[in-house]
């Protein structure tokens, strides 16, 4: 399972990255975002050149959730320097996730 994030070390693991980090808000109770936590490591170990992947687990962390105003989940959020760039909400084909994290990349 990719490493888990919290508000904590947010800051160092997102902001001090030097490349773009993918941050996965989900909970265990969530059936899509069970459903879609597996296509997003296969996507994560395939493309660990590009994004490094983080997962946020928004029942254990609400103060991140509510910070980027999450919503509804499964929610994915890349981050270059630091900064939000782009958010995917809900489950979605592997093809699907690899074309959104390259257009945003």
């Amino acid at each position: 399972m990719a490493n888990a994030i919290t508000a904590q070390d947010f800051e160092e693991k997102v902001a001090a990255s030097p490349k773009p980090v993918l941050v996965d808000f989900w909970a265990s109770w969530c059936g899509p975002c069970r459903a879609l936590g597996p296509v997003i490591e296969q996507v994560a170990n395939e493309m660990s050149d590009k994004f490094t992947l983080y997962k946020c687990n928004v029942d254990d962390e609400p103060e991140l959730a509510q910070r980027f105003q999450i919503v509804s989940i499964p929610t994915l959020i890349l981050f270059k320097g630091g900064k939000p760039v782009h958010t995917m909400v809900g489950n979605m084909p592997k093809a699907d996730l690899v074309a959104e994290i390259n257009a945003n990349l």
